[in-house]
């Protein structure tokens, strides 16, 4: 419906189909003026941190990693981490090697489905990527052959891509032997071309004119683009252990949501994900992601949701070159996981997901017995600012016909990749319109 009647108009979403969870999207527009914006999440509640209250200290790296069938080296990932905090174990050497070469096949698999699958086709002018490699078979083709090597990574360290089952608190069931780590070094090499042939396809694209000034909130290390735990730290001054995440942040519900929204403490909206983790970490990327960033004109802090597409492509690249590192220089550790013995204690875990920081928060009684468990996905963290960029978005082009303009949101949306990675569609749209009489039209 492209005919504008004068008054008010809202262009509603009721369903999101083909997503990782239920939501939907509506914009009021009174005349030329955007009213309001909401992104409806009325997904009903999933229960994961009530399942674990009961179980064993033993068990959330199984039971999270069935939340997300995209990202569950994430979940896991962070779960080990505030278990083990909560023990008082440290997990480094080879063991900590082997969890970056794990969490390095989940970036290049979950950005890589993203980058190619999800948000090119915006760029390129196809409703989606089936009609995409329609024309440009070869350019689907590169995305899947990286998304292939990913998986691959995963299922030979963690058993399978999805829902890994090699994974536990303190390590690994089973860890390879350097000369089975080896056999990975062919792939690496290859994804690394094609990951640098990436960064230059989406470096050239036609990017829509957007910026925001949100703070940006990322895990920061000393020595490394901090993915494994560190500091939280942002582009307003925060610094701080991630045993202070309740301190300065806070979380609230919204009546069109059944995800809880996310705010710094004052109030604040923030983000978190790829342009968040480039803003803080730049200086900390392996060579060849460096170089490719200034070969496309990426520059620290890149403030345009849009280019979210670039930075995915530079920190596959990154990625790449952390997993071949980690060949290089790893020798079999003597057993395959450190003990962990329980006790009465918090512990705190954060982890950077592709989409962004992923904080766990376990209690633990003295025999290992989970009392409480707080689990903050990045999506979660992300929904105030999605909501806020889509308002100010909107408010800039309101004078385009409902599709054009729905179209356009839509993209923007999907620049932050809000846990819908199944779906080759963010919106399925339906705008109803009210005339002066008050009448739908």
């Amino acid at each position: 419906m492209t005919h504008r009647s004068p008054g008010s108009r809202t262009l509603k979403v009721d369903t999101l189909t083909r997503v990782e969870g239920e939501g939907g999207l509506a914009i009021q527009i009174d005349g030329d003026a955007v009213t309001g914006a909401q992104l409806h999440i009325y997904e009903p509640p999933r229960f994961f941190e009530a399942f674990l209250r009961g179980r064993s200290y033993t068990e959330p790296p199984d039971i999270t990693a069935r939340i997300c069938g995209i990202c569950p080296v994430a979940y896991q990932m962070s779960a080990c981490l505030a278990i083990e905090d909560a023990c008082g174990v440290v997990v480094d050497g080879p063991l900590h090697d082997l969890r970056k070469l794990l969490y390095a096949g989940e970036w290049i698999e979950s950005h890589a489905l993203h980058v190619y699958l999800l948000h090119l086709p915006d760029f390129l002018g196809y409703p989606s990527a089936i009609e995409l490699a329609q024309d440009h078979r070869a350019i689907v083709e590169q995305g899947l052959q990286l998304k292939k090597t990913g998986n691959k990574i995963i299922e030979f360290l963690a058993g399978r891509a999805i829902h890994p089952v090699n994974v536990r608190v303190g390590g690994f069931y089973r860890v390879p032997e350097r000369t089975e780590l080896a056999t990975l070094a062919p792939d690496l090499e290859h994804a690394l071309e094609l990951a640098l042939a990436t960064v230059r396809l989406v470096g050239n694209l036609d990017i829509p004119d957007f910026g925001h000034d949100h703070p940006y909130v990322a895990l920061r290390r000393s020595d490394e683009y901090a993915v494994l735990g560190g500091r939280l730290v942002s582009t307003t001054g925060l610094d701080v252990p991630i045993a202070d995440f309740s301190r300065h942040f806070s979380e609230e519900q919204v009546e069109w949501s059944t995800a809880l929204h996310a705010h710094l403490l004052g109030g604040d909206h923030y983000l978190v994900g790829p342009l968040a983790r480039f803003a803080l970490n730049a200086d900390r990327l392996a060579p060849q992601a460096q170089a490719i960033a200034r070969e496309v004109g990426l520059d620290a802090p890149c403030r345009n949701p849009f280019r979210s597409i670039v930075v995915r492509a530079v920190e596959i690249v990154h990625a790449i070159e952390e997993a071949q590192a980690v060949l290089d220089r790893y020798e079999r550790p003597d057993t395959p996981h450190v003990p962990v013995e329980p006790r009465a204690a918090i512990g705190h875990g954060a982890t950077e997901a592709p989409r962004g920081t992923l904080y766990h928060r376990y209690e633990l009684a003295a025999d290992g017995t989970i009392l409480d468990a707080v689990i903050i996905p990045p999506t979660a963290q992300n929904q105030a600012t999605i909501e806020h960029d889509v308002f100010a978005y909107a408010a800039s082009r309101s004078r385009l016909s409902d599709d054009e303009l729905t179209a356009q949101c839509e993209q923007l949306v999907r620049s932050y990749d809000p846990c819908i990675s199944c779906a080759a569609h963010f919106l399925d749209v339906r705008i109803d319109r009210i005339n002066q009489q008050g009448d739908m039209t």
